[in-house]
């Protein structure tokens, strides 16, 4: 990840126009036992401006979960700008998304996505989803060194 130590919150970077599964991801990730501290976007424009940022005017998120179906400039527009704007390493970004269209998995894989997870509709597997997510990206995977 990216600066993240244990005694810091994890930075997450939700990037999502639906207040409901604003609330839902918010709810599910106080369940887990990680510190998360949750910036939130609406749009994929608004998302394309804050990665577009000289890089010492925001911090880069240490997580970045991005649906696909956004107003303005979609996920995979996103996709795009972080691939041109992000330095090496870039956070991992985690697809999350209600469409399980085989085209929309490809696509954003094909963008460099780390993972495509598909939005669960009730409280309960959002809270194993977010657990999963703290279990593997945050706990266990490690992110590569910046290049010297």
């Amino acid at each position: 990840m990216n600066d993240h130590t244990p005694d810091e919150p994890v930075d997450v970077l939700l990037i999502e126009d639906n207040p409901g599964d604003v609330r839902l991801a918010q709810e599910a990730f106080r369940a887990t036992e990680s510190e998360i501290a949750f910036q939130v976007l609406r749009d994929g424009e608004e998302a394309a401006a804050y990665f577009r940022q000289p890089e010492d005017s925001e911090p880069c998120p240490d997580l970045v979960l991005l649906d696909l179906n956004l107003p303005r400039k979609d996920g995979l527009a996103v996709l795009e700008v972080l691939e041109e704007e992000l330095d090496y390493p870039p956070p991992p970004v985690l697809v999350l998304s209600s469409s399980n269209a085989e085209e929309d998995i490809a696509a954003s894989y094909a963008a460099d996505a780390n993972a495509y997870l598909t939005k669960p509709d009730a409280m309960p597997e959002f809270t194993s989803m977010a657990e999963a997510i703290e279990r593997f990206w945050i706990d266990t995977a490690k992110q590569p060194p910046a290049p010297a």
